[in-house]
């Protein structure tokens, strides 16, 4: 969930930026007389790594308004108390600060981490997830989400999805500059051919760089289960991810489109992989199983 709220955003940030840029003039004097590449760099660079830092100090107020997670101020039932207790003694053992502690109202089991820093993040946990995990694997998905943070999975994310913004936003103009001049027949600065074009290169660009950053997900997944077992216990944490393979396979109770805990549901092949934000549940459990824990 956090990926996908991230690169949504992220793309949103990029967008907006674009069409502002341009109602400013500031894209048509990079392209004036044709393409000059060393400015042009330099202007995707800054924008590109903008973007995604954007995307990154925003990233916990857009998850809470998109899930409407609703944070523990001052628990009011002995379950908010455990779940906020459980939080600071794992973020004190992760060496962390105290994270905020949300739930949010999804009836399917559902968990996240988000923050610009490992001292300023966010844990929520959906209410599906407590009422059907016992304690021991709650607080391994807290372990597991809380890994996510101490390992600074959301930096080296931002700083990933600046690299891949730099690349789209360069490659897009290039694009839009070549069919305005090659198709548009444009000899004079840059028409509405190459705004259009750039814009369109940009999304569909931004869609399949996404598959780095999807790769990315996937490995660090890795990492967070270890955090999880390191801080819960292998047993726990390999028992929560079993209990979300049972909860996938059962119809209904987790739809395709809902990333449960980062997951979904079974394991996809081709192109489909590509996309795919976690890895496939039986390959964690073995990873798990076989992993060396400090």
């Amino acid at each position: 969930m956090r990926i996908l709220l991230f690169l949504a955003t992220n793309l949103a940030v990029i967008l907006v930026a674009s069409f502002t840029l341009k109602l400013l003039g500031v894209d048509s004097y990079l392209a004036q007389n044709g393409i000059q590449y060393g400015s042009l760099l330099a202007f995707a660079a800054v924008f590109g790594f903008a973007g995604a830092i954007v995307s990154l100090l925003i990233s916990k107020p857009v998850a809470k308004w998109s899930t409407k997670a609703k944070v523990i101020e001052s628990p009011r039932t002995p379950a908010e108390r455990w779940l906020v207790d459980t939080v600071r003694e794992l973020s004190k053992n992760a060496g962390i600060g105290m994270p905020e502690v949300a739930i949010f109202p999804a009836s399917q089991s559902n968990a996240f981490a988000t923050g610009w820093n490992k001292n300023n993040s966010l844990v929520a946990v959906s209410e599906g997830l407590l009422h059907r995990f016992n304690k021991d694997e709650i607080r391994a998905v807290l372990g597991h989400e809380i890994g996510h943070v101490a390992n600074g999975d959301m930096v080296t994310l931002a700083l990933i999805q600046g690299v891949v913004n730099t690349f789209v936003i360069f490659a897009s103009r290039v694009i839009g500059s070549f069919v305005d001049r090659v198709v548009f027949k444009n000899e004079s600065g840059h028409g509405i051919g190459f705004f259009v074009v750039s814009i369109a290169a940009e999304i569909v660009l931004g869609i399949l760089a996404s598959t780095i950053v999807f790769w990315f997900s996937r490995r660090r997944e890795y990492r967070a289960d270890i955090a999880g077992a390191q801080l819960a216990g292998r047993g726990a944490m390999i028992n929560a991810l079993a209990r979300l393979k049972q909860e996938s396979e059962v119809p209904d109770q987790m739809p395709d489109s809902l990333q449960a805990f980062g997951i979904n549901r079974g394991a996809r092949a081709g192109i489909s992989a590509l996309f795919m934000t976690h890895p496939p549940l039986d390959s964690r459990i073995e990873a798990l199983k076989s992993a060396q824990l400090s």
